[in-house]
């Protein structure tokens, strides 16, 4: 069988992650950023074909068979469209876009050119998120009754320093860059969201983001479940904590470190989890660092799905319900 041919739009610091997974399972076939030095860069560097529009690309090459979007949140359903009516399986980054209505189009425009669009959601791959999702599907928790998502990072001046990110309509908001994936992992774990009641504020990024930089969130589930989420980029200097505590009526659990990577605690009725496997570190990308790098995992189950028929790990509809529950967060947080 010849190799999968992959495509990278976006060839910044994430698409850059990528391009190193796809050569495990496939070949980078090409790239593209409208900032023709990083473009550059990346396609000598994997000996990929060069263009600076996303147009061109899909003009040009007629054998891809997978997009990797990695651009600004806020292009996300733009390029994903595109490239799904040209023929091609795509692979969007989170967030799945800013908008629940934008989700639907990507959905119903794959559904339309029977292309599949995987979304990047690599956290549930975390071995203490493995074990616990196991546990709740296995009902070892009993009913879940309620859960608590803590995110306190750092992201300072620097980070968001001559760039999309802080800006309304590329970035979105700190829970579609910072925190997607955690509010993800709540709806792949408890359920959908019902209400939501939430303060958010900017309170050390005046002038720097075009949104909040904390907020403090109610939730209440459709299985009845309640919850809260706090968060904020103003840890101090660093990143302190990523963590989500659950509480059932057979046990409770607490997955945490600073990226969902560590069981902290487990209380369960006749039951232990035992032997975890050491996890992948966090991404880093130098100033900072970010969510677990299990890209090589989400990679490898595009490779089963497009080959063997496997079940996906994240699919399209669950991407569009973790931007749902987080317009819901806003649309609350405006409201108040």
């Amino acid at each position: 069988m010849d190799k999968l041919q992959f495509a990278i739009i976006g060839c910044g610091r994430i698409g850059q992650r990528h391009a190193g997974h796809i050569e495990s399972v496939g070949k980078l076939a090409a790239v593209c950023d409208i900032d023709v030095v990083k473009a550059g860069e990346l396609g000598k560097k994997f000996n990929a074909r060069i263009y600076k529009s996303i147009d061109d690309l899909l003009a040009a090459e007629k054998k891809l068979d997978v997009v990797a979007v990695c651009t600004p949140n806020g292009l996300h359903a733009e390029h994903s469209i595109k490239s799904l009516k040209a023929g091609i399986h795509v692979l969007c980054e989170k967030p799945m876009a800013l908008s629940a209505k934008d989700c639907g189009e990507m959905i119903k425009t794959a559904e339309k050119t029977n292309r599949r669009l995987f979304v990047v959601k690599q956290n549930r791959f975390n071995p203490p998120v493995e074990a616990v999702k196991k546990l709740i599907d296995e009902e070892r928790l009993g009913k879940i009754f309620s859960v608590q998502l803590n995110c306190f990072w750092n992201r300072d001046a620097q980070y968001y320093y001559k760039s999309w990110k802080g800006t309304k309509a590329l970035d979105g908001g700190t829970l579609y860059t910072q925190f997607s994936h955690f509010i993800d992992l709540l709806y792949w774990m408890i359920g959908d969201v019902k209400q939501a009641k939430a303060f958010t504020g900017n309170f050390a990024h005046q002038g720097i983001i075009e949104f909040e930089d904390t907020g403090v969130v109610i939730l209440e589930f459709d299985n009845g479940a309640i919850g809260s989420i706090n968060y904020t980029v103003n840890s101090y200097k660093k990143n302190m904590e990523g963590s989500l505590t659950i509480f059932g009526e057979k046990g409770t659990v607490k997955i945490g470190g600073q990226y969902l990577n560590v069981l902290e605690y487990q209380n369960i009725e006749g039951y232990e989890i035992k032997n975890l496997p050491e996890g992948n570190k966090p991404n880093d990308y130098g100033n900072y660092q970010g969510s677990m790098s299990n890209h090589d995992k989400v990679y490898q189950n595009l490779l089963e799905v497009l080959t063997n028929n496997a079940a996906v790990s994240a699919n399209s509809f669950e991407g569009f319900k973790t931007v749902e529950i987080i317009e819901k967060i806003y649309s609350a947080a405006q409201s108040k």
